[in-house]
Formats: structure tokens, C-alpha cells, sequence
């Protein structure tokens, strides 16, 4: 939780790394994203080529209202491991304002929660003394040839003469990878936001088709970014057939999310008994903790917004700017379904293939009738 990137990717890379050094935590990262990396980009393409079909409309019309549900799901399941002092909660609720209210950079705020944090927060059990301190020099190689092996396309990409889309893509999702912390769903509600509003890749109703599915397949759930940068090229795909397009660019969002991973987890796995021995870094940690509960929060209510309203925008309202539905375009079937699966994920504490799978029997019955 930590380091910055998808923290389950991580996780298992730092495992494979544990057992058999560089070459296990490149194994076990690399068959951990290839079923999921082969499962969306087979269903970005169908998603492309069949949309509009009745049947597939009506599947996603069920899909965004259980997508609301299982999000405010994980945000019920956060709050015991977020929420554990009483300052936690102010962090909280202003990372949820200064995203949802004000439309602060979601780098900002975390930076703000862990100087915050390492401030306030209390000390843990001091250092131990095996713990090894960090070598310089090796981490300063383990860095100059991880760094390397992220960027090396870059240039490539800029051979592919009238198809800017590929070089933004690698730089965003770089970007992404670097300034994310907290999990898939802390990562969404940044990539969510910035897709739509400012590279308008994707719709906010596309953002929530794409997580739908990325909840059905198999694989870490922040493959759903694969999605969004199929679509981002599918659109712009400049002299290239946009199938094809769609392949590179779902090759390059995938290489400059995951690759960075493998940088974090190699220069600092040799020395992570000893930063969990670090007062200060276990404080910023703990308020980074409280910020992504905010994050999350506004991640939930975005796509609430987005899947019940047909018209949801920032609105200059003084000295903020929060975002505000159109109450004319609210989607009463919609909202019907997302308050069925919320009951189902909270009061009835079905799974996630369940809700996914009813929402979808439901949506495809109301679209045929």
C-alpha cells in the first residue's frame, strides 16, 4: 500500500520475489495481467463492434447500476481499515471535498494526506535491528535499468507518424502509475475523471461499461485502464485501421501501468522491513490510508451521478465547483436497479458475480420488454 500503482499486481510480484528473486516476481507479475490483459481486449473489441445490439445494450444497462453497488460495497469493507483514529475521518471527508467540491488534482490531495500523516500520525514499534538500511548503489542501478525498460517504447511510439494517441496514452498511463496510491479503486476515480473531462477518451457511462467488465474477468481489476485505452485509440486511431489501433494501444496502456510495478517493488522489496520500521513513512502511509476512504467515496458518488442522470457536470457555484445533476434527466429505471443492487451487495452481502449477474438478467429483461 505504500508504493504507488495497482497495489494487487504488486503484491504478487513482491511474492514472486520473496521465492525466487527477480525472475519469480517477473514471473508471477507477468501471468498475473496476461489472462485478464487477453480477456478485455477480446471483450474491448466485441464492445466496440456490438454495443448497439439489443441484447449487449441491455446487459450494460444492468451492468452500471451493479458497478454503483459493488463500489459502494468496497467502500463499506474499506471503512474498518481506513477509519481506525479519530483524525482519520477530517482527512477523510477532505480529500471526498477537495475532489468532489473544489476538483483539486488527485496528486495534490494525496500529497497533502501523507504530510499530514507523517505529522500527526503516531509512531510504530521502533526499528528492527536485521533490517537491512538500503544500499545506495543498488538501488540506484535496480532504478536506472527498470527505468529504462519503462521508457524504451516511448520513441518508438513517436515513429507512428499521424497516431498521437499512442505517445498521451503511454504518458498518462505513466503518469498514472506514478501518482496513484491506495488500490484499483482509489486509481479509478483518477483515471475516470481524467479520461472524461480532460482527454475525453472515453464517456462517463463508457468508464462504467469497462469496469463492468473488467469485474467479470479474471485478472487485477485495474485492467479496466486496458478498456480505456482501446477506446481512446479505437476513436482517434489517425491513418491506422481502429481495431488495430485499439491492439497498440491496449500493448502500450498495459506496458506503462504494470512496468513501473516491477521498478517499485524490485528497488524496495530488500528493504521493506526496514521502512516498516520508519516512524514518519507509517504515518504518511495511515493518512494516505484515510485520503483513499475520500477517494473512494467520490469515485462512488461520480458514478452514481453518471449511471442515474442523464446530464451531470461541474457547476460554478461561488468559490466552488462540485459536481451537479440536471434533476430533469435523472433515469428512473436506473436509479430502481442500483438501489436493488445496493440492497443485494449490503443487506443481502451477495458476490460480486451474483449482483454482476443479476443486474445483467435484469437489464437485458427491461430492455427486451
Amino acid at each position: 500500500m505504500l508504493l504507488p500503482g495497482p497495489e494487487a499486481q504488486q503484491l504478487v510480484t513482491y511474492t514472486g520475489w520473496l521465492l525466487y528473486g527477480v525472475r519469480g516476481g517477473l514471473t508471477a507479475g507477468l501471468l498475473f495481467i496476461l489472462p485478464g490483459f487477453l480477456a478485455i481486449l477480446g471483450l474491448s473489441i466485441a464492445y466496440t463492434a456490438w454495443r448497439d445490439v439489443t441484447l449487449v445494450s441491455g446487459l450494460f444497462l444492468g451492468l452500471k447500476p451493479a458497478v454503483v453497488a459493488i463500489v459502494v460495497g468496497a467502500l463499506w469493507r474499506l471503512w474498518p481499515r481506513a477509519m481506525t483514529l479519530p483524525w482519520h475521518v477530517p482527512v477523510a471527508l477532505g480529500a471526498f471535498l477537495g475532489l468532489f467540491v473544489l476538483g483539486l488534482p488527485f496528486p495534490l490531495i494525496i500529497l497533502a494526506a501523507g504530510l499530514f500523516g507523517a505529522l500527526v500520525g503516531p509512531a510504530p514499534p521502533g526499528l528492527s535491528e536485521s533490517a537491512p538500511a538500503p544500499r545506495i548503489g543498488r538501488l540506484f542501478r535496480t532504478v536506472l535499468v527498470w527505468g529504462i525498460i519503462w521508457f524504451l517504447p516511448l520513441p518508438l511510439l513517436g515513429l507512428l507518424r499521424g497516431a498521437p494517441i499512442f505517445r498521451s496514452e503511454a504518458l498518462f498511463f505513466g503518469k498514472v502509475a506514478v501518482v496513484t496510491f491506495g488500490g484499483a479503486y482509489a486509481v479509478l476515480s483518477y483515471v475516470a475523471q481524467q479520461a472524461v473531462e480532460v482527454h475525453h477518451w472515453i464517456g462517463a457511462g463508457e468508464m462504467l461499461d469497462g469496469l463492468g467488465l473488467a469485474e467479470t474477468t479474471p485478472g487485477p481489476l485495474i485492467m479496466v485502464l486496458q478498456f480505456v485505452g482501446f477506446l481512446g485509440a479505437f476513436r482517434a486511431p489517425g491513418p491506422l485501421n481502429p481495431y488495430l489501433a485499439g491492439v497498440i494501444a491496449s500493448l502500450v496502456t498495459v506496458w506503462f501501468t504494470f512496468a513501473p510495478c516491477f521498478l517499485f517493488v524490485f528497488a524496495v522489496a530488500p528493504y521493506v522491513e526496514w521502512i516498516r520500521g520508519r516512524p514518519r513513512v507509517q504515518g504518511a502511509l495511515s493518512g494516505i490510508m484515510a485520503a483513499v476512504f475520500g477517494v473512494v467515496l467520490n469515485l462512488a458518488v461520480w458514478f452514481t451521478l453518471h449511471v442515474n442522470f442523464g446530464t451531470v457536470a461541474r457547476r460554478r457555484l461561488g468559490p466552488f465547483e462540485p459536481w451537479v445533476p440536471a434533476i430533469s434527466t435523472v433515469q428512473w429505471t436506473s436509479v430502481g436497479l442500483t438501489l436493488v443492487a445496493v440492497v443485494a451487495a449490503l443487506r443481502f452481502r451477495l458476490p460480486t458475480w451474483a449482483i454482476l449477474l443479476g443486474g445483467a438478467l435484469l437489464g437485458v429483461l427491461l430492455r427486451a420488454g
